[in-house]
């Protein structure tokens, strides 16, 4: 990559954008120049990046003048507004949030499953799924394109930094009030709202999001439409059950699949060591499987207890970890941007 890009981050003291400045500099990104934007409340304050200071903007129409990529991960709300307006001013908008998923003229990304939707952007703007969409797709493509896929049920074990730096600084401080026999004051979780609150420290949520009128809520809608979406697969059957859990970063998922063709588990082992950006971690007799632990801080996608079903031969099951800061959506974001100027989009 030698053409050097001026970049725009939007959101970037939040976790998510902490994680995507990161990646800029150890991807080593091509930058010709970067301005970090943000509301009018964190406007002048100082930010270090790549060894030097810069001060944070107030993000506006005109800060995107002259920018070449704009990385968005300040809510929904903002990226509604300030997208298009990137947009027009001849930026490509990577965004994080939920807002442009499921507009048929905005691609939802993952590169190593539908890299080939880059190719049209037809609004100048590119979304990045779902955490938990994200790292389940990248593990099931491999095996989709060896045998089929027909059907995905998941249920997710979700990290409490999904839910931004609030809820760390909330299970943080909730597991120090239980060790100290103090009363446990829950604010943030399941849902950031008024709503009725409950504690994450020693407990697990079965919500994350608000409830549709389906019974199933918002984050679990995202999954079953996202990998549709992705996967080019419409009439795909696909059922979650997001459940937030007692972890700082790093999701989990027990995925049940059912396969166009009958396959062994060896035969899925062999596709997914090859996979790219994808680790097998499956040695029961080493007591060895993904844990969101090790899976922390690390690029990869992770996968493990893989097994046939057995009642279905078609059936199998696997145990999916990755950190969801990094590949769930900061690093997913930056490998789009790279994916852009590989194929000579950007």
């Amino acid at each position: 990559m030698t053409k050097q890009l001026n970049v725009a981050v939007v959101g970037a003291t939040g976790a998510v954008g902490t994680k995507m400045m990161e990646k800029l500099v150890e991807r080593k990104f091509p930058i010709k120049s970067i301005k970090f934007l943000a509301s009018a409340r964190s406007a002048g304050n100082p930010i270090e990046f790549n060894g030097q200071t810069y001060t944070i903007e107030e993000a506006t129409p005109e800060s995107f003048e002259g920018i070449d990529v704009a990385l968005f991960s300040a809510g929904g709300s903002v990226s509604a507004v300030l997208a298009p307006e990137a947009a027009k001013r001849g930026a490509i908008v990577i965004d994080n949030t939920s807002h442009f998923r499921m507009d048929p003229e905005v691609p939802l990304v993952v590169p190593e499953v539908n890299r080939h939707a880059l190719k049209d952007i037809p609004k100048g703007i590119i979304a990045n799924p779902n955490c938990s969409t994200i790292q389940m797709v990248a593990a099931l493509q491999p095996i989709r394109e060896k045998f089929g896929l027909t059907k995905v049920v998941v249920s997710t074990y979700q990290a409490v930094s999904g839910s931004g730096i609030a809820a760390i600084e909330e299970l943080r401080e909730q597991s120090a009030q239980w060790d100290a026999g103090k009363n446990v004051e829950a604010k943030v979780l399941p849902v950031k709202s008024d709503e009725k609150h409950y504690p994450i420290a020693r407990n697990v949520i079965p919500q994350i999001d608000k409830f549709t009128e389906n019974g199933f809520t918002y984050e679990e809608m995202k999954m079953i439409n996202e990998t549709k979406k992705i996967m080019e697969a419409p009439d795909m059957k696909v059922a979650a059950t997001c459940v937030r859990v007692p972890v700082v970063s790093g999701h989990s998922e027990s995925v049940y699949i059912e396969l166009e063709k009958e396959a062994t588990v060896e035969e899925i082992f062999s596709v997914l060591k090859d996979a790219p950006n994808i680790v097998l971690q499956d040695d029961i007799t080493q007591q060895l499987y993904p844990m969101p632990i090790f899976a922390e801080n690390e690029d990869p996608t992770f996968v493990g207890r893989i097994r046939r079903d057995l009642d279905n031969k078609k059936g199998f099951h696997l145990w999916i970890v990755s950190d969801n800061l990094l590949k769930g959506a900061a690093l997913n974001s930056i490998q789009i941007a790279e994916a852009l100027l590989e194929d000579n989009l950007l």
